[in-house]
């Protein structure tokens, strides 16, 4: 008997599991097409847009689904399974609202804007905060994009990397520096014949995420295009809320995890062994990664669905969770890597070939390793915040009482010789 999946609390979980299920069985079917092609697949979003995939986490009286973080992951984590290039590219859209639609930074008329565009007209978004030189912005960047200000709004130039879903966004949100004011500031930008997408992702993995460069020349906007700022040190609009809807990221890995293991088990099943009588999955040195694999995925799921249900039980975490939050995308993304690495050992030279779909799990599962936070930054964090912890305790009196040594050790009490009667009593 298959083992029950414990993610899926209720039926309302096990409805939205359905319907992720039934669109990654319908993307499945030309992933790798795409994935042969480096082409976007355009197909894939019309389906989704069709199904009202694009109106997930935008709220419920916006009409949108309002999906909560911990269904955004389920969704996720199934659509994944499809086609993990568009469930990649979906995400980074359905992350979006998420961060927007929880702790809203934006007018509110500017939000409720953008969300009637997804929902009447099926536009694509996206956050392009990534440049050549300056790298992820979120990270504390100065962006090279400028926005200067003139009397008919603000006019937009620079150059963005990795957009994905390039070839199909209609709105851009973008981090551009606004040279008279000396800040950095989020602005809307609507697709136009002065954004131009350069077609340079030729990528290992991920090939259909059509993550292209995208290049903004003498592009006017409105005044009222300017969203906000973003001010070094303080939320913004997508680093609010311990960046949790970033989460998504390694929900779409673990999806991968999971497609490699339903399928290296169906394998090793139909592999026939002359020497066991049998398929290859009753030899004990494959059953040996079989039980690894299955722990690997079993202590992903707990700790992202865990994290999940925490952050939204308790309120006043909601904005304290960081590096929990960078922890669990390290962990289950690293996991995923892993569980991909044991199926591929269990293939042997099968799952090098490029008929089976085990070859494109394994270039597309090393990508987590480089979505944000990378596992260096990852590292770095928890150690400063480790050492940070240590120095305040230390300032503020605290001193846990060391090891005695050797030479001044405080003797061990004598134990009590038992009264005679006990001697009698005990012989």
């Amino acid at each position: 008997m298959p083992h029950a999946d414990v993610t899926l609390r209720h039926s309302s979980d096990e409805a939205l599991a359905a319907y992720a299920d039934e669109l990654a069985a319908e993307i499945a079917k030309t992933a790798r097409f795409y994935d042969d092609a480096g082409d976007f697949p355009s197909e894939h979003f019309d389906l989704l847009r069709d199904r009202g995939a694009l109106k997930l986490t935008i709220p419920k009286e916006l009409g949108g689904r309002g999906l909560s973080l911990y269904e955004f992951l389920l969704f996720q984590e199934r659509l994944a399974q499809g086609s993990a290039s568009t469930a990649l590219s979906l995400g980074w859209h359905l992350m979006a609202f998420a961060y927007l639609s929880f702790d809203l930074h934006w007018p509110r008329p500017a939000f409720e804007k953008l969300c009637r565009g997804v929902v009447r007209d099926g536009d694509l978004v996206n956050i392009l905060v990534t440049e050549r030189d300056a790298g992820n912005l979120l990270r504390g960047g100065q962006a090279s994009t400028t926005a200067r200000r003139t009397a008919q709004g603000y006019v937009i130039n620079g150059r963005k990397a990795f957009c994905s879903a390039a070839p199909a966004l209609k709105q851009m949100i973008i981090y551009a520096w606004v040279e008279e004011e000396g800040r950095m500031a989020e602005f809307l930008v609507p697709r136009s014949d002065r954004v131009r997408v350069i077609r340079n992702w030729n990528s290992l993995g991920m090939r259909s995420t059509g993550s292209d460069d995208m290049e903004f020349d003498e592009v006017l906007v409105p005044h009222e295009a300017r969203l906000g700022d973003v001010v070094k040190g303080q939320p913004s609009s997508f680093t609010t809320g311990s960046r949790v809807f970033g989460l998504q990221i390694a929900a779409v890995y673990l999806g991968i995890a999971t497609s490699a293991r339903n399928f290296i088990l169906d394998f090793a099943n139909r592999q026939h062994s002359a020497s066991l009588g049998g398929s290859i999955l009753e030899a004990p040195q494959v059953q040996q990664k079989i039980g690894e694999i299955e722990l690997l995925l079993a202590s992903s799921k707990t700790q992202l669905y865990g994290l999940a249900a925490h952050w939204e039980r308790h309120d006043a975490l909601k904005h304290r969770l960081h590096n929990e939050v960078w922890a669990t995308k390290y962990t289950v993304t690293n996991n995923a890597v892993r569980v991909v690495e044991l199926a591929m050992s269990i293939a042997g030279g099968h799952g090098l070939s490029r008929d089976l779909p085990l070859e494109r799990h394994f270039r597309d599962v090393l990508c987590g390793l480089h979505n944000p936070p990378q596992n260096d930054m990852v590292i770095s964090t928890l150690a400063q915040s480790a050492v940070q912890a240590q120095r305040g305790r230390r300032e503020a009196g605290y001193s846990p009482r060391p090891a005695a040594s050797a030479a001044h050790s405080t003797p061990a009490p004598e134990i009590p010789r038992p009264t005679r009667v006990a001697e009698a009593a005990a012989h």
